[in-house]
């Protein structure tokens, strides 16, 4: 075989095997971002910064699990007559691409409104309760509430989305993802969810 040919093929490989694992190229997010201007910006914004506090931001979000909760509106497996019809004609490749879109972006935690609050939740979220059994949030979603690709980033979301969301732990109106988050949700005080949800929301 030819030479440069060779040479060619193999600066090809190692670009191919070089990219990171999720990566989209600029066709994919281009589609992305016509999907999200179509649909999604009304109540998640095109930064996925979330157009109302009821809406859950998207910026940073691991794709993987943007990906898996579009899915799961798709099949029914997460209950909501909102999203439902949004990922009913989504095809597989379209949610990791829109995924990618949104783990793009950035959106800062808010300024903390409410000093002695927030340190309850700080607490909570880093020690949990021991007299209670509580975890705490950190041991799952990170000390910066990061999350994983298979458990949601936490930092810089809506006080009023985490809240709602460990209310629907606590009546298993939400059973797609982690069963231990049914646990969780129910060990929690109204000040301690409430308290919880504050902090998070200033985490970057």
């Amino acid at each position: 075989m030819n030479k440069f040919f060779t040479g060619v093929a193999g600066l090809l490989l190692a670009a191919v095997c070089s990219a990171p694992a999720g990566a989209a190229d600029a066709t994919d997010l281009a589609r992305a971002e016509e999907i999200v201007a179509g649909r999604c910006f009304l109540c998640h914004g095109m930064e996925g910064e979330a157009a109302s506090a009821v809406f859950p931001r998207l910026a940073g979000q691991h794709w993987e699990y943007t990906a898996k909760q579009l899915s799961e509106f798709k099949s029914g497996k997460r209950k909501s007559d909102t999203m439902k019809p949004q990922a009913e004609e989504l095809t597989p490749a379209e949610m990791k691409s829109i995924g990618l879109f949104f783990q793009g972006k950035q959106v800062a935690g808010r300024e903390v409104s409410d000093v002695e609050l927030a340190a309850v939740g700080k607490f909570v979220f880093h020690r949990g309760n021991q007299f209670t059994g509580l975890p705490s949030c950190a041991s799952c979603h990170g000390a910066q509430g990061h999350g994983t690709p298979q458990l949601p980033r936490l930092a810089g979301q809506h006080p009023r989305y985490t809240e709602d969301q460990i209310k629907l732990f606590n009546t298993r109106e939400r059973t797609n993802d982690n069963a231990v988050m049914h646990t969780v949700a129910s060990k929690l005080s109204e000040l301690e969810r409430h308290a919880v949800a504050a902090y998070i929301a200033t985490l970057d």
